[in-house]
């Protein structure tokens, strides 16, 4: 499934959305950025309610296919012109961590 796909399935909102088409394999949830370095994995989908610039650079090092950011947490203009500079699509939503992992888990 792309990120286009649980965009248009899950009704997310994209903050910045510079490669639609990417893949997404697998999801993570976490909100502890040196944890999630350490767990998660390429292509993944984070869950998280972080919604700093963070976010991004965590992305770009281990390649994930987006950033859901849950709970309603707003995303800054500045966060998301990083993202859109390091080609990292970052989408948000108004729902909780768990509801977003559920829903999400039976897409892929």
């Amino acid at each position: 499934m792309t990120v286009q796909e649980l965009v248009d399935r899950m009704g997310l909102t994209p903050v910045a959305l510079p490669h639609p088409e990417t893949e997404v394999l697998s999801g993570y949830v976490g909100d502890m950025p040196s944890w999630v370095m350490g767990n998660a994995s390429e292509g993944c989908a984070w869950i998280t309610i972080l919604n700093n610039r963070n976010i991004a650079a965590v992305a770009v090092l281990l390649e994930m296919a987006c950033v859901i950011v849950t709970e309603g947490a707003e995303v800054s203009d500045e966060v998301a012109a990083v993202a859109m500079a390091q080609d990292v699509n970052i989408l948000c939503t108004g729902q909780s961590s768990f509801d977003t992992v559920a829903r999400m888990a039976e897409l892929l």
